[in-house]
């Protein structure tokens, strides 16, 4: 059991400035170690494991690394597919440290300000921003007696912080005393609460708890359900802020994939994995390599997935292996909400719009009912619209717009048919927009594409669909949450959103950082 301190989080030693030299490069001789998919987790995993002293080969079944934040690029636009903002960067500074480079020398990130605005369905709208003065001035024009509320949910938020992120955010919950650990630390937070049932507490006015509470979403949770630990959104977004990588997030992939290739780790890609190959070694069940969609099998010391995990063990993993992830406990699993995302470019530009924007719809906990517990795809919707011309220019043919609606949807449980749905769904979204936001837009369409949760299954390898793998509800999370060693098959690791502490580029990457914790030292395996 080893519990750690975030780095670069108040109270720990950031050494983040300071570049060491870089660790040797593996030979041909070391531990080999796969991993498979090239998110985020995967790609901090792999970063890790070669300095690590692991011969690294990464397995990617998309035709360019990213996973979920695979970049598309059309007619001379550029769409970031998945995560659009950097909130943790220290993150991605202990990456390149470990390596003995500096992230700042490979990628540059800009403030975003503000972080996002919140549209109400009457017109009214709230700047979410790190001003704090301005954010008290907006709640007292909505409500006078929540400004002090305000202040009593960001004192919660910040001790959320201290506690849920940075004690327990990079433990793998591998073993049960590693749950008697955070127990005390759950209990001081009263982690049985919800998020809204915490700022409900807090806030009075439906809109301030709304815009207060509407975070979680941007995990795959429910507010209504998921813990109030995930309070410490707030906190983590005032103490780092929220940033935006030039050229897209997708620029930070390219850059963890160079740093990659610079320390000899392969990449390979339209190379799905079809199996984690099984055998029995001292009376258990052990990986030793993977079987791909050509056929071919390569051998491994360890493997590591970074593939959605409930999708790993009901397909990867043969039935007769797996004792704890059985298909009946997969199918029982509470699964996220998915996506329904439209990208288009437009040959003019819409300045009034900022770069992150919420348009909500006329219903709150009815809608999130409708996606999260019935299933349901409810006639009313609300969006995330996502600008990122607004910051950087790049990302669009000069004087013009590149944008992505998303909207929250119910998983593939639905029974929705997608194939046949997707573009009447795509109208009444345009239409939305026409209505709020970008009046006469539609006139201006360039180039489009869509991807439903059709796409989510089919092409991410997602369960039902799910965006964000298993819903971070209480009993989902953590020790009850998939594990970084696998509680079925010796020598499989798991990395990413269906891990802990779940999904978000934060997340995933703090899964890579416990997964350092129980990977075992590379020298103890024979040749592979």
């Amino acid at each position: 059991m080893k519990h750690v301190q975030v780095p670069g989080a108040p109270g720990g030693s950031t050494g983040l400035g300071e570049v060491s030299s870089a660790p040797p490069i593996a030979g041909p001789s070391a531990a080999h170690a796969i991993v498979i998919g090239t998110g985020f987790g995967g790609l901090g995993a792999a970063i890790r494991l070669s300095c690590r002293g692991y011969r690294v080969t990464m397995l990617e079944k998309l035709d360019a690394p990213g996973g979920r934040a695979y970049v598309w690029r059309q007619d001379g636009f550029t769409f970031d597919a998945g995560p659009t903002i950097v909130t943790a960067p220290f993150f991605l500074e202990e990456l390149w440290q470990m390596a003995g480079r500096r992230f700042a020398d490979d990628v540059s990130l800009v403030p975003v300000e503000p972080f996002y605005r919140v549209r109400f369905d009457d017109g009214d709208t709230f700047d979410y921003t790190n001003e704090l003065d301005k954010v008290r001035a907006q709640i007292a024009r909505i409500a006078p007696g929540d400004v002090a509320g305000y202040d009593k949910l960001m004192q919660e938020s910040e001790l959320a912080y201290k506690l849920g992120f940075e004690k327990l955010g990079s433990i793998a919950y591998n073993e049960m005393n590693d749950l008697m650990y955070a127990v005390p630390f759950l209990i001081k937070l009263r982690g049985w609460r919800s998020l809204h049932a915490l700022v409900a507490g807090c806030m009075k006015h439906p809109k301030l708890r709304t815009i207060f509470t509407l975070q979680s979403l941007l995990i795959g949770g429910n507010p209504f359900s998921v813990t109030s630990v995930y309070s410490l959104i707030h906190a983590l977004e005032r103490q780092w802020g929220v940033h935006w990588a030039k050229g897209g997030t997708g620029a930070i992939v390219q850059a963890m994939v160079k740093l990659l290739q610079s320390r000899r780790v392969e990449i390979r890609c339209n190379a799905e994995v079809k199996e984690i190959q099984v055998e029995q070694r001292n009376g258990r069940p052990t990986a030793c390599g993977v079987r791909l969609a050509s056929g071919e099998t390569l051998p491994a010391s360890i493997v590591v997935s970074n593939a959605d995990t409930s999708w790993t063990y009901r397909h990867l993993v043969a039935p007769e292996h797996r004792r704890h992830w059985t298909d009946r406990k997969i199918a029982r699993q509470k699964m996220s909400m998915s996506l329904f995302v439209w990208y288009f470019g437009l040959d003019r530009r819409y300045d009034e719009v900022p770069h992150h924007m919420m348009v909500l719809g006329p219903r709150y906990e009815g809608l999130l009912t409708d996606i999260f517990k019935r299933h349901v795809l409810a006639d009313d919707f609300s969006l995330y619209l996502h600008r990122p011309t607004a910051t950087d220019a790049s990302m669009a043919p000069p004087g013009c717009d590149t944008f992505y609606a998303l909207v929250p949807v119910p998983h593939l449980d639905s029974g929705t048919d997608w194939a046949t749905a997707a573009e009447t769904y795509r109208q009444r979204v345009a239409k939305r927009l026409h209505e709020t936001v970008l009046p006469g837009f539609e006139q201006h369409i360039v180039t489009s594409r869509i991807t439903t949760p059709l796409d989510f299954h089919d092409r991410l390898l997602s369960y039902k669909g799910a965006a964000f793998g298993a819903e971070p509800i209480l009993l989902q999370s953590a020790y009850f949450r998939a594990h970084n060693r696998s509680e079925d098959i010796a020598r499989l690791y798991m990395v990413g959103a269906g891990t802990h502490p779940g999904a978000g580029v934060p997340g995933v990457l703090m899964s890579a950082r416990a997964l350092d914790t129980v990977i075992p030292d590379p020298k103890v395996f024979a040749i592979a």
